[in-house]
């Protein structure tokens, strides 16, 4: 898409505005297809990435499910998918009691991330695949914000605690240990960890979880091993469950420059956008990628957002030229946790949404004042 930079300016008219690319989406969904190929293992998409209909509408069929972390996640897959769309596998820290009988009808796994949880609500409901989240306590994640495995982590039961075996009726074990990963090394090593807990339980299934961004490992014949030796020596179903590794680089937001000026020296742009929208921004303090940033450029630029939170910053960047009040930018690599986070600080709206295919750009989405009314008002009066 970067090569297509003015083609996706002129497609986009409004700003700010969010755009999934469906077809990035799709080629980043062939290195998953090609492992289902080759192991038999089934994909599930990550529904908290970016739960947008159409793209669980374009990911029907394709996939073998969706995996899912609330009540209104499951009844938005089921509403868009349909009872044709594959399993619902869900596991949250906090299951509510009265909303788990619709959950365990809706769900086709839940995979308890506690005992305690597990012996209080399992009982509820029949009609689902019981799981247990487990915490292997192996930690790859440099930064404890993003570690499932960090220190009292709230995440999963403690490996130990299931050394003695687990209860009579779980069918299932979940795990999940890494973000953004690149290499397979780290599901090795987990697997290992659990290896003992898995000669002595007859389950039917395992779930891998997510973190890994395969569309960026080249060599995909570790997880193809692992994967067939977990099939042939223990019979159980494998899921995978991606949600950055299939959105995370197909997502982009379309801003447009307000304002310019010079602040202590340096040039300051204020953008139609905001961390808001990007909320992982200042929570990370991460600079995203900007497609128009030039490396060798001379000068630099600030660019700012337009609330008034002092923080509102997206980092700054070089350029050949500055750009010019009503100039269009874009960040990239922005699909995941963006516009699920995204919201209305100061009163300001949420970012129009597009779907892209095929060089035509298709509105999704535009929020209006009544939206924002309707949340801040008493019953929407």
């Amino acid at each position: 898409m970067s090569e297509n930079l003015a083609e996706l300016k002129r497609l986009i008219p409004s700003s700010p505005a969010f755009v999934l690319d469906e077809e990035q989406v799709l080629a980043n969904l062939q290195p998953l297809l090609a492992l289902r190929q080759a192991t038999d293992c089934k994909i599930l998409y990550s529904m908290k990435a970016l739960p947008l209909a159409s793209l669980l509408a374009l990911l029907s069929g394709r996939m073998d499910g969706v995996s899912v972390s609330s009540l209104f996640e499951a009844r938005l897959a089921k509403e868009v998918l349909g009872e044709n769309g594959g399993s619902i596998h869900l596991t949250t820290p906090g299951m509510r009691p009265d909303e788990f009988p619709e959950m365990g009808k809706l769900c086709s796994h839940i995979s308890f991330n506690s005992l305690s949880q597990y012996q209080r609500l399992h009982g509820l409901v029949r009609a689902y695949s019981k799981g247990l989240r487990v915490n292997p306590k192996l930690s790859f994640a440099n930064d404890h914000r993003y570690d499932p495995c960090r220190p009292h982590s709230k995440l999963g039961v403690d490996i130990e605690l299931l050394q003695d075996g687990l209860p009579a009726d779980i069918e299932g074990l979940h795990f999940h240990t890494v973000f953004a990963c690149q290499d397979f090394a780290p599901l090795q090593q987990t697997l290992e960890k659990l290896l003992p807990i898995l000669k002595r339980s007859q389950l039917k299934w395992l779930n891998l979880g997510g973190g890994y961004l395969y569309h960026g490992i080249v060599n995909q014949a570790q997880i193809v091993e692992l994967i067939r030796r977990l099939r042939v020596e223990f019979g159980v179903d494998i899921y995978l469950e991606p949600g950055k590794a299939l959105v995370g680089n197909a997502g982009y937001i379309v801003t447009t420059v307000l304002d310019r000026f010079v602040s202590d020296g340096k040039q300051v742009l204020i953008l139609d956008t905001s961390v808001n929208h990007h909320p992982e921004v200042f929570e990370y303090q991460r600079k995203p990628h900007l497609l128009e940033e030039d490396d060798a450029g001379e000068r630099t630029a600030i660019l700012a957002g337009s609330t008034c939170l002092a923080g509102d910053v997206f980092g700054e960047y070089r350029f050949e030229q500055i750009p010019e009040v009503g100039d269009k930018l874009v960040f990239a690599d922005v699909g995941a946790y963006s516009l699920i986070k995204a919201n209305r600080f100061n009163g300001y709206n949420l970012p129009d949404v597009y779907g892209l295919k095929q060089a035509q750009a298709n509105l999704l989405k535009r929020y209006e004042f009544d939206d924002y009314r309707r949340q801040w008002t008493n019953g929407g009066d």
